[in-house]
């Protein structure tokens, strides 16, 4: 594919071309012997030849959906005469890639924490965690205090606050307790505070059961019903605990003990051509040097699932992917959804029309390499290379799981654009060159510029480079607007 051109031909099999600007009915391009028949919006696409009705219409190489009418070539192709070809149930077969194990090249390194317990982190954060949605402002509170009384003892001080811990059941209980304990152990947490209220479901001494072996130094944590003054025993808490965050040092870290998280948000057209596969290209470089990448949204991967498996390190990670897969889908089916129901409006007004389009253009995030391990839901990683995480498409939800498995940060790609932020630095990557310009207070790097000229390789360079000054204390564009957050899954009963 060539940069600079108002039409791009992504893959020698595509039947459509993709406008990367607007364009007028009209227009002819010489060198695809088309003139258009109608406008094409930016991102969207067009027919490189006639299709006929029921015909496969390809991009990216692969089957993005049938055409539902007969399509002449120079033709907008969209939700008007495209339909996607899934079905609620796949078969699959495993039909692995002949690749090699990737190779572990000579890591380089950041400046990051080396914990007690071995692990790594990139930042030195106190972390206020809540059991319960019932003490979201006492947790607040604390974290604004000590933002005040504290500031310059810590990276920052956060409360992670979320609505749920109360009148929860089975598997909403679990789940909310899985990912609580799992941030409470994240080594980008200098110290943390958990809170309880006393009443609750997610009862404090279960969670921290949950949480397993916790620096005893570093983490505090009371019932509010117990105490007398529930935030000035918050800060008090955290003030015992600062002399300890006064001691750490950054020191040099390979670049293997790095966990990258791989999220998109608002998607574009652009995101499959630009943001998604220099992501997977840090995917393929963080792996290669013996880190970790998480690949997660699993009906993002709906469409597209059959690549991953044929990735699988082995067959036992080959059934699991195909049970992170089914799994999904029933659960869609359990709640009388269509699974294929998936891009948004803010997707379709960019330009993507089915699952399949999105999904091909999602996975790219993961790179080539080999998949060697899948989790689930809010389980911590325990693998090097690319893993699979079990989670929805939801951007708060998934990035949150991300963090909670494990990832120091999350590389985000957007073609929309958005403000949010999660536990951990997420690193925003622009698909397009025009969101770079008008949000610079969001975007932390433009891979936009691969379509105005710059080399995919000079691209890869600056943004790996930019994430190592991020892992070595260098705040991304969330952190520095204070925009953190998390969300939970909710799958079940609320009393």
């Amino acid at each position: 594919m060539s940069t600079q051109q108002a039409l791009l031909h992504i893959h020698p099999n595509d039947n459509v071309l993709v406008a990367s600007r607007d364009l007028q009915a009209g227009q002819t391009f010489s060198e695809f012997s088309l003139t258009l028949a109608e406008d094409i919006p930016a991102g969207h696409k067009v027919a490189l030849r006639n299709i006929g009705g029921g015909e496969p219409v390809r991009k990216y190489g692969f089957e993005i959906g049938a055409a539902t009418t007969d399509i002449r070539a120079g033709e907008h192709i969209h939700s008007h005469n495209l339909k996607t070809c899934l079905s609620h149930q796949q078969s699959y077969q495993y039909q692995p890639q002949n690749s090699e194990p990737d190779e572990i090249q000579d890591p380089p390194t950041f400046m990051g924490y080396r914990r007690k317990n071995g692990k790594v982190g990139i930042r030195n954060e106190v972390w206020i965690i809540n059991t319960v949605g019932c003490v979201n402002r006492t947790a607040q509170r604390v974290a604004e205090i000590c933002n005040q009384r504290f500031a310059g003892q810590a990276d920052a001080f956060v409360a992670f606050t979320h609505p749920y811990g109360c009148s929860q059941l089975g598997d909403d209980l679990k789940d909310t307790r899985a990912i609580l304990a799992a941030l409470a152990g994240h080594p980008n947490a200098g110290a943390v505070l958990i809170v309880g209220l006393g009443c609750e479901n997610n009862q404090l001494g279960a969670l921290l059961e949950q949480a397993g072996e916790l620096d005893k130094e570093r983490v505090r944590f009371f019932n509010s019903q117990q105490v007398m003054d529930e935030v000035e025993e918050g800060v008090q808490a955290i003030e015992q605990m600062l002399p300890l965050l006064a001691k750490d040092k950054r020191t040099p870290c390979p670049a293997s003990e790095l966990v990258l998280g791989m999220k998109c948000g608002g998607s574009d057209a652009f995101s499959g051509i630009t943001a998604n596969p220099l992501v997977g290209r840090m995917s393929d470089r963080i792996t290669a040097n013996g880190g970790t990448a998480l690949l997660t949204e699993t009906p993002e991967m709906f469409g597209a699932e059959q690549i991953l498996m044929n990735r699988a390190r082995d067959q036992q990670v080959y059934e699991q992917i195909v049970s992170l897969v089914q799994s999904f889908k029933q659960y869609f089916i359990d709640h009388d959804q269509p699974v294929y129901e998936n891009p948004s409006p803010g997707n379709k007004a960019g330009g993507l029309t089915t699952l399949e389009e999105k999904s091909l253009g999602a996975i790219q995030k993961g790179g080539q390499a080999r998949v060697n391990q899948v989790l689930d839901y809010a389980q911590p990683v325990s693998q090097k290379g690319l893993v699979l995480l079990q989670a929805p498409g939801n951007d708060a939800v998934s990035s949150t799981a991300l963090a909670a498995s494990g990832a120091h940060m999350v590389l985000f790609t957007t073609g929309r654009g958005t403000p949010l932020g999660f536990p951990v630095p997420t690193v925003k990557i622009a698909s397009n060159s025009d969101l770079a310009a008008r949000k610079p207070h969001w975007i932390d790097f433009n891979a936009g510029q691969i379509l105005d000229g710059v080399s995919r390789d000079d691209a890869e360079h600056q943004l790996f480079s930019q994430l190592l000054e991020i892992a070595s204390g260098k705040p991304t564009r969330n952190e520095e607007n204070e925009c953190r957050e998390i969300a939970i899954w909710k799958r079940g009963v609320t009393l």
